[in-house]
């Protein structure tokens, strides 16, 4: 109990020296707290606007589909399954039909992929439903991306020229015209491709009842089974490049940990070897009184731990009410960034759980002790006349 007193007093009568310690800890365990809870938004944000916007619950592949590979959407098409056409009519699934197409923007010409997808369809969050509403028959409806656009030129109210190969080989032509373009940050529906209706590139494939991709509901309870012609594709699967992306980018999330956490130890650290070289004297007054070396060296600790709890303390009073905010309205990030070929949303909504304020107040509490620890322990070497005198050593 006295070594705690004793503690208390020498932290309380610091003055400045305290407080900046106290800062310098707060602001650091704030901005650790900021910086993995903005990265756990941003991976769950992420992920759930690549379901909502692609994936869904879960895909069916046409075995020769390979979406790197466009020269194999010409015979990755093929009759859908009765199993499967079942799911569609009961709303649980929608097809996809993929192609590959030329383009003639501005008298260039570009490769482009058309997808064809029911304009009735709610298993994907993309505004198809606008592909029906055009009323005009001398051209195709189709929907592009803002990345698309960009790259092309074409706006709402545009026609380009398209050429395309069917599935017996031969070359046909016709007009697209452009009745929306969508503001979407996930490129694998944007960049480089047209959404036309189904039907419509059914027929302009000569490929009736064909599909490519199967995209099933969210949270569905059952899932058919596969077959030599249709593959599923999970989550696991379907989202595995996101999911490497985020692990590298998680990197330097843990490398602004440590630098964080080694410049607010770093400051704990010289504080306390400065403490200790101008408290020689008091170290062998309480040596002499009978202070055992090892009840100094828990002294100089507790003034570490305390040190700790009142960065705590502090960092949660002005701390709290800034990451409480910037969850609710989150952090806007600068429009280049949507040209990014990462997934990731204009306002990114930091994720903050209990188990992060935990782990992140245990390993900066160890870590204060530690350090607090390591200059005290020079302590058990020393005699206390050589301490009454100023010596270290």
């Amino acid at each position: 109990m006295l070594v705690l007193k004793l503690a208390f007093r020498n932290i309380t009568h610091a003055g400045l020296r305290t407080w900046l310690n106290v800062i310098v800890l707060s602001f650091a365990f704030v901005l650790i707290v900021l910086t993995e809870g903005l990265y756990d938004g941003m991976s769950e944000q992420v992920k759930d606007a690549e379901i909502d916007s692609s994936v869904g619950g879960g895909q069916f592949w046409q075995k020769d589909y390979d979406p790197n590979d466009p020269f194999s959407f010409e015979t990755a098409h093929s009759e859908i399954p009765v199993d499967l056409k079942k799911e569609i009519e009961r709303d649980n699934a929608s097809a996809v039909l993929i192609a590959s197409a030329s383009i003639f923007p501005r008298n260039l010409i570009q490769s482009v992929t058309l997808k064809g997808i029911d304009p009735d369809q709610k298993i994907v969050n993309l505004p198809v439903t606008v592909l029906k509403e055009e009323q005009d028959t001398n051209a195709i409806p189709g929907l592009i991306g803002f990345r698309m656009a960009k790259s092309t030129g074409l706006q709402a109210g545009d026609y380009v020229s398209a050429r395309w190969r069917n599935i017996k080989g031969t070359f046909d032509a016709g007009d697209i015209k452009i009745v929306k373009v969508i503001n979407i940050n996930i490129p694998s529906v944007d960049k480089g491709q047209i959404w036309i209706p189904l039907e419509s590139l059914r027929t302009m494939m000569q490929a009736p009842g064909q599909a490519t991709v199967i995209t099933f509901k969210k949270n569905l309870s059952r899932i058919p089974s596969g077959s030599r012609e249709w593959i599923f594709k999970d989550h696991n699967y379907l989202l595995k490049d996101l999911n490497e992306n985020i692990s590298r980018k998680r990197l330097y999330s843990n490398f602004m940990f440590s630098l964080l956490l080694g410049i607010a130890l770093l400051a704990v650290f010289d504080t306390q070897v400065l403490s200790i070289f101008r408290r020689r004297k008091e170290i062998g007054t309480l040596m002499a009184l009978g202070m055992t070396k090892w009840s100094v060296i828990i002294l100089f600790t507790l003034e570490g731990c305390l040190l700790g709890i009142l960065a705590f303390i502090t960092g949660f009073m002005y701390g709290y009410p800034i990451l409480a905010y910037l969850a609710k309205e989150g952090i806007v990030l600068p429009r280049m960034i949507e040209q990014s070929q990462f997934a990731i949303l204009l306002v990114l909504y930091p994720k903050y759980g209990l188990k992060l304020y935990i782990v992140t107040a245990l390993i900066l509490f160890i870590s204060v002790i530690i350090v607090s620890f390591l200059p005290a322990h020079r302590i058990a070497k020393l005699k206390p006349t050589d301490a009454l005198k100023g010596k270290l050593s």
